[in-house]
């Protein structure tokens, strides 16, 4: 009986391996042909896409050359060319230092720190009302200049010098008029330059620092008379928190509410925009 069994055992573990022998086989052969397929159609797509290039190149070639001018006609040209791109790139920095953006948006600015709302409204809306709020100041004075300059120079009326001067007249009107005289004497001392006589002997390269400092200054005005209403409700709350024994609560969070409610019920947004339009007139 216990040869019997021996054998038997013998009989079963033979089996099972030719079992496991013949499943790794398969799986052997599977694992084949799925990677002689894979490769197929790996090569299959190769050479559609190299019969696809041939036909047509799916990247273009470019080619920048170097060449020599013939004439200095060519020469002014090229100049021109780059000066034009030298400006588009400093285009955001002109738009900040000649118009009015610069006050509007420093002045949203202290609002939002006065209300203590962290970034509410965001940056993108504070820049994005800031420069609308350009476009509606500075529209009649891009208006003049267009029409005075640049289209009179597209129609061939006028020279490119004759075109620039009248382009920046406008500007320069602007700015004298919101430009303090201190500010103004300050730059033109420092320029060592001979006293001028009248606004067209004042460079435009020292109207321009003289009209910055100018406008944040008036900014920086603006936004202490924002700053005052809303400090007198932290003091009444932080007074009020401090004699009811409540000194480990934020003042800032129990004054927040009520700051946002008096701004929304004076319509607060309307006399901002309307005042800062009206102090640019």
């Amino acid at each position: 009986m216990k040869s019997v069994s021996v054998q038997i055992k013998k009989t079963a573990c033979t089996f099972g391996r030719r079992n496991v022998d013949n499943c790794s086989h398969e799986k052997i052969f599977r694992g084949s042909v799925v990677l002689k397929q894979s490769w197929f159609l790996i090569c299959a797509v190769g050479m559609i896409l190299a019969n696809c290039a041939e036909a047509a190149p799916i990247i273009p070639s470019v080619n920048v050359e170097v060449g020599t001018a013939e004439n200095p006609e060519e020469v002014a040209a090229t100049l021109q060319v780059v000066a034009v791109l030298t400006l588009a790139t400093i285009a955001p920095g002109i738009l900040m230092m000649t118009t009015s953006f610069v006050r509007i948006v420093v002045i949203i600015g202290f609002l939002r720190n006065a209300l203590a709302t962290q970034n509410v409204p965001p940056n993108q809306v504070i820049v994005s009302l800031a420069l609308f709020l350009t476009f509606y100041i500075m529209a009649p004075y891009w208006s003049q200049a267009n029409d005075n300059g640049l289209q009179p120079y597209l129609a061939g009326q006028i020279s490119q010098e004759e075109a620039i001067t009248n382009v920046l007249e406008p500007m320069r009107e602007f700015m004298f008029r919101q430009t303090r005289e201190s500010d103004l004497a300050l730059f033109v001392n420092l320029s060592e330059a001979e006293r001028p006589n009248s606004q067209e002997d004042v460079s435009t390269f020292v109207l321009i620092p003289a009209f910055m400092i100018s406008e944040l200054k008036t900014a920086f005005q603006i936004g202490f008379m924002l700053y005052v209403p809303f400090i007198v409700i932290d003091m009444i709350v932080a007074t009020t928190l401090m004699s009811m024994g409540m000194m480990m609560l934020p003042p800032v969070m129990i004054s927040l509410p009520f700051k946002i409610l008096l701004f929304v019920m004076i319509d607060g947004w309307h006399l901002l925009i309307q005042s800062i339009i009206v102090s640019f007139r």
